[in-house]
């Protein structure tokens, strides 16, 4: 299955104003290398106000940018060896436990080294409904998210678990660590995310064109400065706990898109777990929920902080 070309449309505003043409263009996908883009923007798939431009375009407010985003090759996507904490596995689904640091699916100019590699190394039987470089993977953790994905091995068991989530019937359940000492034991952000209309690289809450997202949250322990936190979700938007969690004014800790620019405590990237997941399995309808326990930095940041609460 190859993926079709897609159209991205993008009006440049006052924030942009005197960027590069190749630089705006990356930051408008988490996924896209820089590397790649400029290549796109030599074939002239990157056109300004109608016209082809060069990678050091100066972008002006107004500017009406266009991108084709070239389709997938077959092959693009190569096994890797790379090791996999397998936590449940059968002819249907298999569910791992990914390491903070390690991207999900490849993306143009960036094709190894992802959890998608791994899986194709691991099992070649994986279902065909994400394309090429997405081969069984139905739902996306952040990179520097660990804990719990499940992938589907096959296009029926896509469908049923793509359902599952589309009807918030699948579990979720993160651990996380977050700023400031929360004066309440528990509570709902109930705020549309959609992009950051000034920084096109971050999501926010946007009432105008947001989609619904709704996480719940409970304290597990308050310290003098920070929390742990178990954020149940509803909805799975992009960075949802991350950003619903900084409106509140409680970032995650080690957040260096939505937290404080200096991080004085010893984790890179967000403090932020999928600790529990469950579903339906798409043949046998049985219930299967399981739990990933803390990765070796949280629990060093814990730590850390219950020393610093005595």
């Amino acid at each position: 299955m190859i993926e079709e070309e897609s159209r991205i449309v993008w009006r440049a505003d006052e924030s942009a104003e005197g960027e590069r043409i190749d630089k705006a263009v990356t930051s408008l996908d988490d996924d896209w290398s820089r590397s790649a883009v400029q290549t796109w923007i030599k074939e002239g798939r990157v056109t300004v106000n109608g016209r082809t431009v060069k990678a050091n375009y100066r972008l002006e407010a107004g500017d009406e940018v266009i991108v084709s985003v070239p389709p997938v090759e077959e092959l693009a996507v190569e096994p890797e060896p790379i090791p996999l904490d397998v936590r449940y596995e059968d002819e249907d689904v298999i569910v791992v436990n990914k390491p903070r640091g390690m991207v999900v699916h490849p993306a143009p100019g960036n094709t190894s080294g992802t959890l998608v590699n791994a899986l194709l190394a691991h099992c070649r039987d994986l279902s065909g409904i994400g394309g090429v470089a997405r081969p069984g993977i139905v739902h996306r953790i952040d990179k520097d998210t660990s804990g719990l994905l499940m992938v589907a091995k096959n296009d029926m068991a896509h469908q049923s678990l793509a359902a599952q989530l589309k009807a918030h019937s699948v579990d979720r359940i993160y651990l996380a660590v977050v700023h400031g000492n929360i004066p309440h034991s528990r509570g709902t952000v109930d705020a549309p995310i959609g992009r950051d209309p000034h920084d096109r690289k971050k999501m926010a809450i946007n009432h105008k064109n947001g989609k619904p997202a709704v996480t719940h949250f409970a304290v597990l322990e308050h310290w003098r400065h920070a929390a742990l936190i178990e954020c149940k979700l509803e909805t799975g938007r992009t960075h949802q706990i991350r950003v619903h969690m900084a409106s509140i004014g409680h970032p995650l800790i080690g957040d260096p898109v939505y937290g404080p620019k200096k991080n004085r405590y010893p984790i890179q990237g967000q403090a932020l777990h999928a600790k529990v997941l469950g579903f339906d399995h798409p043949r046998t309808g049985q219930r299967i929920r399981l739990e990933a326990e803390l990765p070796e930095d949280m629990e060093k940041l814990i730590s850390l902080l219950r020393a610093e609460n005595h």
